[in-house]
């Protein structure tokens, strides 16, 4: 058997002569350059003597300078011993059968290309009866070589291939960990049922601890373990998710329970099968109902207080707003300021808002911020501003109260020459007066408070406080009237 094997895997034509005796040289030679995509006529010293190409060579390669070169020259430096090797087999005909060419096993070699390239070629080597040629100083040979760039780029893709399912092997093995600890590590009762209500397909331990150990029977059905009426309710919300793909949560009541639960169900496809997710959840304490009540209560009085009230995105886009905020807008509706940015109302310049959201970030909070409100119609408010960044819940946002101090007594009801009593005053002027005018204030409420010090510290001296702040007495009485400080003659003579 295995001898049959081994004459069907190589085999010689029974009567050469027959057919290819007496064929023209240019047939021969288009047979055997159809034969494969290059061949090499070699001399006895290994010389490329001649050659011939089939389909694309590589582009910066040039064939015809290989002619006169010799073999092992025209490959790189490692596959050099395997031309050797060949060139070495000297036997002009197979061993043992008289008048058949020897061919040589194909061996893989890279031809060296400029730009340290290289060219894949599988090679086999067929020696030729030197008689044939008119030579006797060694056999001719030929070399019939295939190109191996195609499969040396489908290797690399499967091997690409390969790591990428290897590397998507290992991302899904590590979701599946992941999903098999939160799946185990949850607190409330999880079931996958395989397409009905009597198929479990796993279950977390939270419900083995709410169903008991019955459930490890093979015989377990959840329908077993409600009430009538329950297994009914989520039979139909079943039923209903696998109509249209989404239902409601509904009520249950297990047999041996005295409280209902609320389950909610998702489903999947897996193995080519539907599956369902559900969820139990146990009932609310009794204090919900008052504490939704009292959230309800809350955001009534948010929405009618007379403080604007007003909640943005991260970037100060609006989300929502109460109805004073809108008064102070000039604004009819809330949909008006919805998506709007707040600063298009708030804010003395377009720094405030940068301000604001930069401190907000920040810190978290910000107290008694001093601006305006600009309204739809050109109206302007002066308004004190406290902010809350709020980072948990469903949505980032940042929340704002606003309350218009227009009315409020204080700076601006003075006269429009009557200086700041402090500093903190002072600093409510930035961003109402330019800063040429606030220096010429402040260096006024220096003047007005040295002078009522030296007159302090003299006794309502004059000359005395005139002396001690280095102003001659015609200075300091014309500083007197500047500022208002009561004009009566004092005495003008420093006490003893």
């Amino acid at each position: 058997m295995s001898q049959a094997t081994s004459e069907s895997a190589e085999r010689f034509f029974d009567a050469p002569e027959r057919f290819l005796e007496g064929l023209p040289a240019d047939v021969v030679a288009e047979l055997v350059s159809t034969a494969t995509d290059l061949v090499l006529v070699l001399d006895p010293a290994g010389v490329i003597v001649d050659l011939s190409c089939r389909g694309e060579t590589p582009a910066n390669l040039l064939l015809a300078d290989w002619i006169g070169q010799r073999w092992v020259d025209t490959v790189a430096l490692e596959s050099r011993p395997k031309i050797e090797q060949l060139l070495g087999q000297t036997h002009a005909t197979a061993p043992g059968q008289p008048g058949k060419p020897e061919v040589m096993r194909w061996r893989h070699v890279n031809h060296a290309l400029p730009d340290n390239q290289e060219w894949p070629v599988s090679y086999t080597l067929v020696s030729i009866d030197r008689d044939t040629v008119g030579r006797s100083e060694g056999p001719w040979r030929m070399a019939f070589g295939h190109d191996l760039r195609n499969q040396i780029t489908l290797q690399q893709r499967l091997v690409t291939a390969q790591l990428s399912m290897e590397r998507d092997y290992w991302r899904l093995r590590q979701v599946e960990t992941r999903y098999r600890l939160l799946f185990q590590m949850a607190s409330e009762p999880v079931l996958i049922l395989a397409g009905a209500m009597d198929r479990l397909a796993e279950a977390n331990p939270a419900a083995y601890e709410l169903f008991g150990e019955r459930m490890r029977t093979p015989s377990w059905s959840l329908t077993d373990s409600l009430e009538e009426h329950s297994a009914t309710a989520l039979r139909d919300m079943i039923e209903r998710l696998r109509v249209s793909g989404r239902a409601d949560p509904c009520s249950v009541r297990l047999r041996d329970g005295t409280e209902d639960m609320l389950v909610a169900a998702s489903q999947f496809r897996q193995d080519n099968q539907q599956h369902f997710l559900l969820r139990f959840t146990r009932p609310l304490d009794s204090m919900a109902p008052a504490l939704a009540a009292g959230r309800q209560q809350l955001l009534q009085v948010i929405d009618g207080a007379p403080d604007a009230v007003v909640v943005t995105d991260l970037d100060g886009r609006i989300l929502s707003a109460n109805r004073s905020f809108l008064d102070l807008g000039q604004l009819g509706t809330e949909e008006q300021a919805r998506g709007e940015m707040l600063d298009k109302w708030l804010g003395r310049t377009g720094v405030d808002m940068r301000v604001l959201i930069t401190n907000l970030r920040q810190h978290g909070t910000v107290r008694l911020f001093g601006t305006q409100m600009r309204g739809e119609f050109g109206s302007t408010t002066d308004v004190e501003l406290s902010a809350v960044a709020v980072h948990n819940g469903v949505q980032r946002c940042l929340g704002f109260t606003i309350r218009d101090v227009g009315r409020r007594l204080g700076l601006d009801g003075r006269g429009g020459k009557e200086l700041p009593r402090s500093a903190s005053e002072l600093t409510e002027l930035v961003g109402r007066l330019p800063l040429r005018d606030i220096v010429r204030e402040t260096t006024d409420l220096i003047e007005q408070l040295c002078i009522e010090a030296a007159l302090d510290l003299t006794g309502d001296n004059r000359a005395s406080a005139a002396e001690m702040l280095g102003l001659s007495r015609q200075s300091l009485y014309i500083k007197l009237r500047r500022f208002g400080i009561k004009d009566t003659p004092g005495d003008d003579v420093a006490p003893e």
